[in-house]
């Protein structure tokens, strides 16, 4: 018996995503007071409510069909809320086949390089010779085995349940602007002839909005905070690494990821999109800043 009670005692101290016991959390429905995880919360006019409630609009006060199920952010709730997080992982995937069968020459033409003569090409290639496109192309090509294999699961952990809780839209606006500063301050700091490439920086923007996401739901900090610092340990400590990708991204994923978790609902796309277009306007304004320095 007193065994028993200790079980019940702990498990009211650490609650339960009814639907996912796997996960503990401290939010629950306004409606019928059930814990919920991040995946499982819909936004309301008051806190959260769970898929059940939602759907028979409960506590709404609208009729089901009209009833429009949001997630934490005010993204829309899917049917597979892990979607995008599939799709980047199988593009990775495919350029990384495509690197392996065609050879450097494939990665020589689209990796992170500001300006610098590449014997397999030719001539002198990089961004400062109008191939921007880098920025962006880098974000999908690895540079070994296990550098994909730790991208695609920190993306597949970080990304599956960030997603869930975004929604897609602004779930593809924070991964592309992380990404994309990252490349950035690689490109403005690094040295020109330096190639990078990964999916490193925008993974990293994915952490730091994760961070931003679990203060937002009163979740235990350390796990992420611990994680986050073992990938800045890494980062700084081991040669080869292009930390100005990873703190590129982190920063944009931060400062997006508050944005979106901590908007009011009246403005909030204004704000949760504006933050992502105000990064992409820095990316621009440091590109242009550095191809000048170079040419």
């Amino acid at each position: 018996m007193d065994q028993a009670a200790g079980s019940a005692q702990d498990a009211q101290r650490v609650p339960v995503c009814y639907r996912h016991p796997d996960r503990e959390t401290g939010v629950h429905c306004t409606r019928c007071e059930r814990p919920i995880c991040p995946e499982c919360m819909v936004s309301a006019s008051v806190g959260f409510q769970c898929p059940e409630c939602v759907r028979t609009g409960s506590g709404t006060g609208h009729s089901p069909a009209a009833s429009r199920p949001r997630t934490v952010a005010g993204g829309t709730v899917t049917a597979d809320p892990r979607l995008v997080t599939k799709v980047l992982i199988g593009l990775n995937l495919a350029f990384f086949l495509v690197q392996s069968a065609v050879g450097d020459s494939f990665t020589d033409r689209f990796d992170l390089i500001g300006q610098a003569y590449v014997p397999l090409l030719g001539s002198v290639q990089g961004i400062a010779h109008g191939q921007s496109y880098r920025l962006l192309t880098a974000m999908f090509l690895h540079g070994s085995y296990i550098h994909i294999l730790f991208n695609m699961l920190s993306l597949w952990w970080i990304g599956g349940p960030l997603e869930a809780a975004l929604g897609r839209a602004r779930y593809i606006a924070l991964y592309f602007v992380s990404g994309l500063a990252g490349s950035a301050l690689s490109y403005l700091l690094a040295a020109p002839n330096q190639p990078s490439l990964g999916a490193s920086g925008a993974i990293f923007g994915l952490f730091g909005a994760t961070a931003v996401l679990m203060r937002r739901l009163n979740y235990d900090m350390r796990p992420v905070i611990a994680l986050l610092v073992i990938n800045l340990i890494f980062t700084f400590s081991w040669s080869g690494i292009a930390w100005q990708a990873h703190i590129g991204g982190l920063v944009a994923g931060l400062v997006c990821g508050y944005a979106m978790v901590h908007a009011p609902r009246r403005h909030r796309n204004l704000i949760q999109y504006g933050a992502c277009v105000l990064f992409l306007v820095a990316v621009v304004v440091l590109t242009l800043l550095r191809t000048a320095q170079l040419t």
